[in-house]
Protein backbone atom coordinates (compact mmCIF):
# COMPACT_ATOMS: atom_id res chain seq x y z
CA UNK A 1 0.00 0.00 0.00
CA UNK A 2 0.51 3.31 -0.32
CA UNK A 3 0.98 6.05 2.28
CA UNK A 4 -1.87 7.35 0.49
CA UNK A 5 -3.83 4.11 0.82
CA UNK A 6 -3.51 4.57 4.43
CA UNK A 7 -6.58 5.59 6.14
CA UNK A 8 -5.18 7.70 9.29
CA UNK A 9 -7.63 10.28 10.08
CA UNK A 10 -10.39 8.35 8.42
CA UNK A 11 -13.56 6.93 10.10
CA UNK A 12 -14.39 3.35 10.17
CA UNK A 13 -18.12 2.82 10.23
CA UNK A 14 -19.49 -0.96 11.28
CA UNK A 15 -21.36 -2.61 8.95
CA UNK A 16 -24.48 -4.48 10.63
CA UNK A 17 -23.10 -7.48 9.90
CA UNK A 18 -20.06 -6.83 11.62
CA UNK A 19 -20.29 -10.32 13.93
CA UNK A 20 -18.42 -8.16 16.70
CA UNK A 21 -20.82 -7.16 19.32
CA UNK A 22 -17.74 -5.08 20.53
CA UNK A 23 -17.72 -3.27 17.25
CA UNK A 24 -21.85 -3.33 16.61
CA UNK A 25 -22.66 0.34 15.32
CA UNK A 26 -19.20 1.72 16.24
CA UNK A 27 -17.39 4.54 14.36
CA UNK A 28 -13.71 4.10 15.05
CA UNK A 29 -11.49 7.09 14.60
CA UNK A 30 -8.07 6.14 12.74
CA UNK A 31 -5.57 6.95 14.85
CA UNK A 32 -2.73 5.07 12.99
CA UNK A 33 -2.69 2.77 9.64
CA UNK A 34 0.28 1.45 8.74
CA UNK A 35 2.09 -1.90 6.72
CA UNK A 36 3.01 -2.78 10.96
CA UNK A 37 -1.47 -2.43 11.29
CA UNK A 38 -3.97 0.11 12.60
CA UNK A 39 -5.12 1.90 15.79
CA UNK A 40 -8.16 3.16 16.55
CA UNK A 41 -10.15 4.71 18.95
CA UNK A 42 -14.50 3.93 19.86
CA UNK A 43 -15.54 7.32 19.25
CA UNK A 44 -19.41 6.79 19.67
CA UNK A 45 -19.91 4.29 22.41
CA UNK A 46 -19.49 5.80 26.40
CA UNK A 47 -18.11 4.13 29.31
CA UNK A 48 -20.99 3.59 31.81
CA UNK A 49 -20.80 6.04 34.87
CA UNK A 50 -17.00 7.34 34.30
CA UNK A 51 -16.73 11.02 33.69
CA UNK A 52 -13.24 13.38 33.14
CA UNK A 53 -13.73 14.18 37.11
CA UNK A 54 -14.39 10.65 38.23
CA UNK A 55 -11.10 9.92 35.77
CA UNK A 56 -9.09 13.10 37.25
CA UNK A 57 -10.20 12.01 40.87
CA UNK A 58 -9.09 8.36 40.69
CA UNK A 59 -5.66 9.50 39.69
CA UNK A 60 -5.60 12.04 42.13
CA UNK A 61 -4.29 14.65 39.41
CA UNK A 62 -5.17 18.05 41.42
CA UNK A 63 -4.50 17.29 44.83
CA UNK A 64 -3.19 20.34 45.67
CA UNK A 65 -5.14 22.83 43.49
CA UNK A 66 -7.55 25.08 44.50
CA UNK A 67 -8.92 25.87 40.83
CA UNK A 68 -12.24 23.84 40.14
CA UNK A 69 -11.92 22.62 36.44
CA UNK A 70 -15.11 23.45 34.74
CA UNK A 71 -18.18 21.79 35.16
CA UNK A 72 -18.50 21.11 31.70
CA UNK A 73 -15.38 19.56 31.31
CA UNK A 74 -15.66 17.33 35.36
CA UNK A 75 -18.79 16.17 33.63
CA UNK A 76 -17.62 14.84 29.88
CA UNK A 77 -18.09 11.19 29.70
CA UNK A 78 -15.40 8.94 29.15
CA UNK A 79 -15.41 6.84 25.69
CA UNK A 80 -15.13 3.11 25.67
CA UNK A 81 -12.24 3.10 23.02
CA UNK A 82 -11.88 -0.09 22.31
CA UNK A 83 -11.46 -3.77 23.70
CA UNK A 84 -7.34 -3.69 23.90
CA UNK A 85 -5.95 -1.94 27.15
CA UNK A 86 -9.20 -0.94 28.65
CA UNK A 87 -7.11 0.87 31.36
CA UNK A 88 -4.78 3.10 29.02
CA UNK A 89 -6.30 6.22 28.62
CA UNK A 90 -5.65 8.47 25.09
CA UNK A 91 -7.10 12.08 24.59
CA UNK A 92 -8.11 12.80 20.65
CA UNK A 93 -7.61 16.52 20.09
CA UNK A 94 -7.47 19.36 18.26
CA UNK A 95 -3.66 20.43 17.86
CA UNK A 96 -3.75 23.96 19.46
CA UNK A 97 -2.57 21.27 22.20
CA UNK A 98 0.88 19.47 21.23
CA UNK A 99 3.71 18.23 22.88
CA UNK A 100 6.56 17.40 20.80
CA UNK A 101 7.48 13.90 22.71
CA UNK A 102 4.02 12.96 23.62
CA UNK A 103 1.13 14.21 21.09
CA UNK A 104 1.08 11.87 17.40
CA UNK A 105 0.14 14.37 14.87
CA UNK A 106 -2.82 12.58 13.36
CA UNK A 107 -4.59 14.70 10.81
CA UNK A 108 -3.97 18.69 9.91
CA UNK A 109 -5.56 19.36 12.86
CA UNK A 110 -5.77 16.48 15.09
CA UNK A 111 -3.79 14.89 17.55
CA UNK A 112 -3.38 11.70 19.96
CA UNK A 113 -1.95 12.23 23.66
CA UNK A 114 -1.92 9.07 25.83
CA UNK A 115 0.36 11.06 28.99
CA UNK A 116 -1.06 11.96 31.88
CA UNK A 117 0.59 15.99 31.54
CA UNK A 118 -2.65 16.44 29.16
CA UNK A 119 -5.43 16.06 31.82
CA UNK A 120 -3.37 18.13 33.58
CA UNK A 121 -3.29 20.45 31.71
CA UNK A 122 -6.98 20.34 30.62
CA UNK A 123 -8.05 20.41 34.29
CA UNK A 124 -6.36 23.32 34.86
CA UNK A 125 -7.68 25.08 31.41
CA UNK A 126 -4.89 25.00 29.45
CA UNK A 127 -5.31 22.24 27.42
CA UNK A 128 -6.67 21.80 24.04
CA UNK A 129 -10.18 24.00 22.82
CA UNK A 130 -11.61 20.23 21.52
CA UNK A 131 -11.38 16.78 22.97
CA UNK A 132 -12.84 13.54 23.62
CA UNK A 133 -11.03 11.00 26.06
CA UNK A 134 -11.10 6.90 25.89
CA UNK A 135 -9.78 4.35 27.65
CA UNK A 136 -8.69 1.70 25.50
CA UNK A 137 -8.39 1.25 21.83
CA UNK A 138 -8.92 -0.61 18.66
CA UNK A 139 -6.35 -2.53 17.65
CA UNK A 140 -5.60 -4.58 14.09
CA UNK A 141 -2.97 -6.82 12.79
CA UNK A 142 -0.73 -6.26 9.31
CA UNK A 143 -3.45 -6.47 6.92
CA UNK A 144 -6.64 -7.16 8.91
CA UNK A 145 -8.35 -4.07 8.68
CA UNK A 146 -7.90 -4.30 4.69
CA UNK A 147 -9.47 -7.69 5.07
CA UNK A 148 -12.47 -6.50 7.35
CA UNK A 149 -12.72 -3.95 4.74
CA UNK A 150 -12.74 -5.87 1.73
CA UNK A 151 -15.25 -8.70 3.21
CA UNK A 152 -17.43 -5.75 4.15
CA UNK A 153 -17.43 -5.51 7.85
CA UNK A 154 -16.17 -1.35 7.86
CA UNK A 155 -17.38 1.55 5.51
CA UNK A 156 -14.48 4.53 5.44
CA UNK A 157 -15.35 8.25 5.17
CA UNK A 158 -13.22 11.56 5.76
CA UNK A 159 -13.55 12.81 9.78
CA UNK A 160 -14.15 16.29 10.45
CA UNK A 161 -14.07 17.82 13.75
CA UNK A 162 -17.95 18.73 14.21
CA UNK A 163 -18.35 14.90 14.06
CA UNK A 164 -15.31 14.40 16.37
CA UNK A 165 -16.02 16.63 18.87
CA UNK A 166 -19.45 18.70 17.96
CA UNK A 167 -21.97 15.87 17.78
CA UNK A 168 -23.96 14.18 20.92
CA UNK A 169 -22.11 10.69 20.61
CA UNK A 170 -25.23 8.82 20.43
CA UNK A 171 -25.73 10.72 16.80
CA UNK A 172 -22.31 10.08 15.48
CA UNK A 173 -22.98 6.49 13.99
CA UNK A 174 -25.75 7.97 11.42
CA UNK A 175 -23.79 11.47 11.00
CA UNK A 176 -21.34 9.36 9.94
CA UNK A 177 -23.69 7.06 7.55
CA UNK A 178 -24.97 10.66 6.37
CA UNK A 179 -21.77 11.41 5.10
CA UNK A 180 -21.86 9.06 2.61
CA UNK A 181 -25.56 10.08 1.55
CA UNK A 182 -26.36 6.46 3.21
CA UNK A 183 -29.69 6.02 4.90
CA UNK A 184 -29.10 3.59 8.21
CA UNK A 185 -32.23 2.03 7.85
CA UNK A 186 -31.43 0.67 3.94
CA UNK A 187 -27.93 -1.11 5.42
CA UNK A 188 -28.33 -4.79 5.23
CA UNK A 189 -26.24 -7.43 6.66
CA UNK A 190 -26.25 -9.26 4.14
CA UNK A 191 -22.93 -8.82 1.50
CA UNK A 192 -23.46 -9.04 -2.24
CA UNK A 193 -20.33 -9.56 -3.97
CA UNK A 194 -21.05 -9.29 -8.12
Amino acid sequence: MTKSAYLDGQLLIAMPGMGDPRFEHSVIYLCAHSEQGAMGLIINKTTPMMSFGDLIGQLDLLPDETLEPQQELMEMPVLFGGPVEQGRGFVLHTRDYFTEDSSLPVADTIALTATLDILRAMAKGEGPQRAILALGYAGWAPGQLENEIQHNGWLTCAADEELLFGLAYEDRYTAALRKLKIDPGMLSSDAGHA
